[in-house]
């Protein structure tokens, strides 16, 4: 890689991490340089933007409601469109998403799914090792040398032919501190997109393959405005050029649903689509709403993307997207394969079958999966229904949306299955990504910290504004415990007890981390406020 172009004189980025055998090959004098000059250029605006989310947060909390921005109606309204899609990114139906552990790299890049996005974000948790290994892993499936052996000596290598790679950085709000600039932290999503791009920008760019990214958690036109003016830095920086990066932005928050548009606008020169992050969105409802007591939620496996909040926010996604010449990307089917048990396997499948035959037939592009066992089981609803490479001439001009529309309770129940299931869930995602696992196996599902998110705020959600005397909720979510028990914390504390007590004996992944997590649950759930994330209190805990 040719040096940096045009680099002021800035201080040098300080690696605080333990600097393995084989580290230096990607944390070079030359990278860090790289990074340490996107840290210099960038970091005040992007801490002034996390400063602009907590203020509009607080007007939330004191009442206030999300809503189309007024500054910014000519931007929905005027005719435009986003740059040209390349060809390597015109048919994405199905795309696989997961952690940059190298074994699952290749078998993620070999699935047959068009796209694999390697995930330093929900999926990895961001202990150093696994960051700078899968940076290392990443640099060699660019160059093709990938490769990897278990302990039972099974060789995996990649195909001849692969998935497009693309790769999503951390969000703008979590920071990387083994890294230093002039005594800052810079942002994990700095460090994470820096190493990447400077080390396989330009052969990507060489293949006609990108780079390509994922951009997670936006809420705000602006803030997609400062990943434009990232890569517009590094593609001069890098000798690219101008628009050869080009991004997908997930809209998985609520405040980011009414600004589509906009957001799209921004990255107009290098934007390829939106997708239905749904997971981390029903998060972020309950997040933004939670001084709300209108707004509770029923349990989490009802809230389905047949309500009508959630279908609401994918269709306006189609319309949006469509209308600008972008792709429109469904969310994630989680489950994984169910071995010994050929009905439930059966179950689960025809699950994934009719929530992609939802997404397909109401025009989205294409769609996610979790496994590689899922990816010829999307790929079929797709093919028998998308023949086209894509659906950008679905316009769904009979999509019309309110405000009032996209915020729209659901009704429901709050069972005393459903309370454990998620002091359980959260419980046990924390353990493991304690222990530095992101991606984890739980009730035939392949979680991340989206579900955990989900977990642990209705938890709160529930604690602080259900009405504890069994009757119904102010939204409308009825409590069916059989023995008509409050929801308080003298019931959430007993569960967590007892669900700690049964992980640590079951000898669940990060078991030895079961005491650490449910502290720190605790912690969150008895807290008057609503923690922003799980992961920014976690990572203190976490090498």
């Amino acid at each position: 890689m040719a040096a940096v172009m045009d680099m002021p004189a800035t201080p040098t980025a300080q690696v605080a991490g333990r600097m393995k055998p084989g580290y230096e090959a990607v944390l070079t004098p030359p990278a860090l340089a790289f990074l340490a000059d996107l840290h210099h250029r960038f970091d005040a605006r992007r801490r002034a933007l996390l400063a602009a989310r907590a203020e509009r947060q607080a007007r939330y909390d004191a009442g206030a409601l999300p809503d189309f921005r007024a500054d910014t109606r000519a931007i929905r309204e005027a005719e435009w469109a986003v740059a040209p899609i390349p060809p390597a990114l015109r048919d994405r139906r199905v795309e696989i998403t997961g952690p940059v552990d190298r074994k699952m790299i290749i078998n993620a890049l070999n699935s047959g799914a068009q796209v694999f996005m390697a995930d330093f974000e929900d999926s990895t948790a961001p202990a150093w090792d696994n960051l700078v290994a899968g940076q290392l892993n990443l640099r060699d499936a660019v160059a093709g040398t990938i490769d990897y052996r278990s302990p039972e000596g099974k060789a995996y290598r990649l195909n001849p032919s692969t998935a497009v790679l693309m790769v999503r950085p951390r969000g703008w709000h979590l920071p990387e501190r083994h890294v230093t600039v002039a005594g800052e932290e810079v942002a994990g999503a700095l460090f994470d997109f820096a190493l990447f791009a400077f080390h396989n920008a330009r052969a990507l760019h060489a293949r006609d393959r990108g780079p390509y990214f994922y951009l997670p958690k936006l809420q705000a036109m602006e803030e997609a405005a400062l990943w434009d003016a990232v890569m517009e830095h590094a593609e001069r920086a890098l000798g690219l050029p101008a628009g050869a990066m080009k991004a997908t932005v997930l809209i998985e928050t609520l405040p980011a649903v009414f600004e589509m548009d906009e957001i799209l606008y921004a990255l107009r020169r290098r934007a390829v689509g939106l997708n239905c992050g749904r997971w981390d969105y029903i998060f972020s409802y309950i997040k933004t709403l939670r001084g709300h007591r209108d707004r509770l939620l029923p349990e989490r496996g009802q809230v389905t993307m047949t309500v009508p909040f959630l279908r609401t926010y994918s269709e306006w996604l189609i319309r949006t997207c469509h209308r600008r010449g972008a792709f429109a990307m469904g969310g994630m089917a989680a489950q994984i394969p169910i071995g010994g048990d050929p009905a439930a396997n059966e179950a689960a499948l025809a699950k994934v079958r009719a929530d992609k035959l939802r997404e397909v037939s109401a025009g989205h592009d294409g769609t996610w999966v979790a496994h590689p066992a899922l990816v010829p089981v999307a790929r079929a609803m797709f093919d028998a229904h998308m023949p086209t490479p894509n659906q950008l001439h679905v316009e769904r001009e009979d999509v019309h949306v309110t405000r009032d529309a996209l915020l729209a309770p659901c009704g429901g129940t709050i069972t005393r299955e459903g309370f454990e299931n998620n002091v359980e869930v959260a419980l046990r995602y924390l353990a493991a990504w304690l222990d530095g696992q992101g991606c984890v196996p739980i009730h035939h599902l392949m979680e991340d910290a989206a579900t955990a998110e989900i977990a642990r705020a209705q938890l709160w959600q529930w604690l602080h504004h259900a009405d504890r005397r069994g009757d119904a909720t102010p939204a409308g979510a009825a409590l069916e415990f059989p023995d008509q028990a409050p929801i308080d914390f003298a019931l959430f504390d007993r569960t967590l007890a007892a669900q700690a007590h049964r992980l640590r004996e079951a000898g669940i992944p990060g078991a030895a981390r079961v005491a650490a997590a449910a502290a720190l649950l605790s912690e969150l759930t008895h807290a008057p406020q609503l923690a922003d994330f799980l992961t920014l209190p976690a990572y203190a805990q976490l090498e």
